[in-house]
Parts: structure tokens; sequence; C-alpha cells
């Protein structure tokens, strides 16, 4: 599955509106994931919405538009989380690409059904489906600061969760020094993020749309 064109203004258009959907919906749902485990750091935060500009700026969707990177956040206290910090986080974790897997069925249901829509809706669709997708595969990546390595120290034993912990502190260089490195030849993340998404739109059921 293709993200498309990146200098073509419409598909930059759809990106940005199923971007800025996205990162609320998955931020959204971290937000309610934790209030429902006790925090209610996300619900003072005012992060228990929907509204994108709860969870989307403005300076973020320009990086997005220039270099195709965006992020969202939602503050979360671990220590007030049930059953414990390091179980309650990853249940938190992998609510955000659950909802972003959840959003890339739903948009899939028109296609699935064979709806009769313009051309410009099913472009749109397509977009928000990849991204959907590609949303879900990376942020389970068990790297630091993406959900999958919290996930990851919630599902090890609790020694060798803290062991792996310091590895937090250097998140903030690693993913962009693998991106980094993509530019010079070295592709570490790009086979294994596009053989994931495929098997997660074959898995839903989702028509091929590279």
């Amino acid at each position: 599955m293709l993200l498309g064109p990146r200098l073509d203004p419409v598909f930059i258009l759809f990106m940005t509106i199923a971007l800025t959907i996205a990162i609320a919906t998955h931020e959204a749902n971290h937000a309610l994931v934790a209030t429902a485990l006790g925090d209610d750091t996300p619900r003072r935060y005012g992060r228990l919405s929907l509204n994108p500009f709860r969870h989307v700026q403005v300076g973020m969707l320009i990086v997005f538009v220039l270099l195709g990177v965006g992020w969202g956040s939602t503050p979360v206290n671990p220590s007030k989380l049930r059953p414990d910090p390091r179980i309650g986080s990853a249940i938190v974790a992998v609510s955000g690409p659950l909802a972003n897997l959840a959003l890339a069925y739903l948009f899939s249901i028109p296609l699935r059904t064979h709806m009769n829509l313009p051309g410009e809706v099913l472009q749109f669709l397509g977009v928000a489906i990849s991204l959907n997708i590609l949303l879900f595969v990376f942020n389970l990546i068990p790297f630091p600061p993406l959900d999958g390595f919290t996930v990851l120290l919630g599902l090890l034993p609790s020694a060798l969760a803290n062991a792996l912990r310091p590895l937090e502190r250097y998140g903030v260089f690693l993913i962009p020094a693998l991106f980094l490195l993509s530019f010079f030849g070295i592709n570490i993340l790009g086979p294994y993020i596009r053989s994931a998404m495929g098997v997660v739109s074959r898995a839903l059921g989702i028509p091929s749309l590279s």
C-alpha cells in the first residue's frame, strides 16, 4: 500500500486531513484508556476529546507538509494507573495504535462493500487507510519513544523491563538516527514496515491500494 506522490497538492491536503484525524483519535484513545485506568491527568489537560486542536499543533502540520513527519502526545502519570505503572502504561500505549487500526478498518468499509464513490473520495480513503495502517505498524516498533517500547516493557518480566528502561533516555535520538540512515541507503525500518503493512491489510481484508 503506497502513500502516493508527495508533491501532489491534493495528496498533501488529503494526508494533512487524514493525519489530523489519525493523531487526534490516537491521542484521544490514550487519554480515554488512561482515564479508565485511574489517571485523571489527560482530563485535567483537556485531552479527553476528539477535538483535533487539543492534540495537533499547527506547527506539527507544517513540519509534516514539509518533511513528512508528524507526532502527538498525551500527558499521563504512570503512578496513577491500574493495576500498576508498568502494566497500566503498556495498556495505555497499545490503545493508540489500536485506534489507528480501527480507523483503517472503518475507512475501508466503502471499499470492501464496493460503494460507488467519486474518485476524490476513493483517493482520500486510500490515503487514510494507508496512513492509519502505517501509524499502527510504526508505533508498535519496540524502540523508545514509540508506543511499542512501552508495550514491550509491560510484557517482559519486571527485572528485564527495568534493565531495558534506561534505553528510554536515548529514544529521542534513536528513531531520527534510523531515518537519517535511510538517506544514505541503509533502510532498516522500510522493509519491515512495508511487509507488516501488507500483512495487516490482508488480515483486515482491505483491498490493495498500491
